[in-house]
């Protein structure tokens, strides 16, 4: 199969950009479906484009009942742990009870 350089345009800037002969060889030989769709400095952006934003939502700490800040949306019925008892909550072995295994032999019966 013979490759050629192609111009596409970048979904970014708008900006046209040459997709190589070589890049293609690269993303057939990777089995990429898809022709890129970003010029390599809109590409760079995002890549390194700094912290991420995530979400912080304030709730009530269903153990101590503080005030506290969670990078996640509370789901319903479930608890919300502030950071020092989510700390106190990890470091604190949890008992691992399954009804279906049973821990200790039976007493064997005569």
């Amino acid at each position: 199969m013979e490759f050629v350089d192609r111009t596409l345009k970048c979904i970014d800037c708008g900006a046209e950009f040459v997709f190589t002969a070589g890049e293609q060889l690269f993303f057939h030989d990777k089995q990429f479906k898809n022709d890129p769709k970003r010029c390599k400095q809109c590409k760079a952006k995002r890549a390194g484009g700094g912290p991420r934003v995530r979400p912080e939502t304030r709730t009530t700490c269903s153990e101590c009942g503080a005030e506290t800040t969670v990078p996640f949306k509370p789901t319903q019925g479930r608890p919300v742990l502030c950071r020092s008892c989510f700390q106190q909550q990890m470091s604190t072995p949890q008992p691992h009870h399954s009804p279906n295994i049973q821990t200790e032999p039976a007493p064997e019966q005569d």
